[in-house]
């Protein structure tokens, strides 16, 4: 019989808690996102009601259906994954962040279309993967200038997708440099980049080790998709 929600979320914060004092952390400054990609409304008001406030979606249409369903509730939705220029409309009062802002491009059209503020990220290609979206370091100063200039858009940090491995600590360098790049933007911007979204599944202890102060977490909290 699969664990269930609640036990696998108690051994999601023993795990973040363990990680972070390794790392001499404070584990509450570690944000949980909860990941529902294919995951039913009955199981997210399930997390709800255990305490979980930010749920992840990797695509606006599958999002917006759940998010009328559950209706008003306490608790804020992010894009997780790759945004589609022609899917900027069904942001407003939807979204509270997007984590995955990859170019100047999609920056401009979302401050041209968006009428009131909205939480962003640059996502970050870090092992400069040719099959995954995300920008390439070289390209991060002038698309976080552009967000940053923006008037429709908050700034709050960077997120990346580390590469798929069969030992976490391979991906260890991809967010030590994600954190780098961090601090690098935040000084040339001369603004604070408090949030780092990096680990999910099969990582998060290591990004926890590494500063993450955002995971985004499905199959550890929900099982096999």
């Amino acid at each position: 019989m699969p664990a269930s929600l609640q036990a696998n979320l108690e051994a999601v914060r023993q795990a973040i808690t363990s990680s972070a004092q390794r790392a001499s952390r404070d584990p509450s400054a570690v944000t949980l996102v909860a990941v529902t990609k294919t995951v039913a409304v009955e199981r997210i008001r399930e997390a709800v009601m255990l305490g979980l406030r930010i749920f992840g979606e990797n695509r606006v249409q599958e999002a917006l259906p759940k998010m009328d369903e559950i209706g008003p509730a306490n608790i804020d939705w992010h894009l997780v994954g790759h945004l589609q220029t022609n899917k900027i409309k069904f942001l407003e009062g939807r979204f509270q962040m997007v984590q995955s802002v990859d170019s100047a491009g999609l920056a401009e059209a979302l401050d041209r279309r968006l009428q009131s503020a909205l939480d962003v990220l640059v996502e970050v290609n870090v092992a400069e993967e040719s099959q995954k979206t995300g920008a390439l370091p070289a390209d991060l100063p002038a698309i976080a200038r552009t967000v940053a200039a923006a008037s429709h858009l908050r700034l709050r940090g960077l997120m990346t997708v580390a590469p798929m491995v069969s030992d976490a600590e391979q991906v260890r360098p991809i967010f030590r440099r994600l954190r780098s790049l961090r601090d690098q933007t935040s000084h040339e911007l001369g603004m604070p980049l408090p949030v780092l979204s990096m680990g999910m599944t099969d990582d998060y202890p290591v990004a926890v080790e590494e500063g993450a102060t955002m995971l985004r977490l499905g199959r550890a909290l929900f099982g096999p998709r």
